[in-house]
């Protein structure tokens, strides 16, 4: 295992820790039975990104997957590196979202009682910068290890999107005035561009 492979999983476990203990201090959820229905989705999708992890961490699997993958890096030392960048920068910017938006963050699509429409510091860049973090670090990390890396990435893209439209259209019944102005001047996921 390379230097670059162990920083990775070290960022991902301090990662993840951090996002369950934040998770403690949010505002309550309005409704259980959109946990409900929407759980679904976010359990399978979290199901299979562990267990993608976890397949990663067994050496032969790693192996296999760099050895089938035509866009597997090449475990030089540059690659790790901007990998390993990239992971740290996504994480960054998540938690600086996250620890930006407060009390207010919730579970993708969820309804908090009384919610604030946040529009400075990440989300003066992009409307779900949490979203971005996550996608960015899931970059960061195959560029840095394997591609396999970009399975996550696309059931996690994907599912984000979604989200973002569901919780858009939520924030846009919310704050009628604010919200369509403030979709207008920024991005979705990524400045300047989408």
């Amino acid at each position: 295992m390379t230097l670059h492979h162990s920083l990775i999983a070290g960022l991902w476990i301090a990662f993840v820790a951090y996002w369950g203990i934040a998770a403690i201090d949010t505002r309550r959820r309005l409704g259980t039975r959109a946990r409900w229905r929407d759980g679904g989705p976010r359990l399978g999708i979290a199901l299979v990104t562990v267990l993608i992890l976890l397949a990663l961490r067994i050496p032969a699997v790693s192996r296999a997957a760099r050895a089938v993958s035509p866009f597997a890096p090449d475990d030089g030392v540059l690659a790790g590196a901007v990998g390993v960048a990239l992971c740290a920068l996504g994480m960054g910017f998540a938690v600086w979202a996250r620890i930006h938006i407060g009390r207010n963050w919730g579970l993708p699509m969820s309804r908090k009682a009384k919610p604030e429409l946040v529009t400075t510091g990440p989300y003066a860049l992009v409307r779900h910068p949490i979203y971005t973090g996550w996608l960015l670090a899931m970059v960061g990390s195959a560029a840095a290890q394997t591609a396999v890396w970009l399975l996550p990435l696309i059931l996690l893209g994907a599912y984000f999107i979604y989200s973002a439209r569901r919780e858009e259209r939520f924030m846009t019944e919310r704050f009628p005035h604010d919200y369509p102005a403030y979709r207008r001047r920024t991005k979705m996921l990524v400045p300047f561009l989408l």
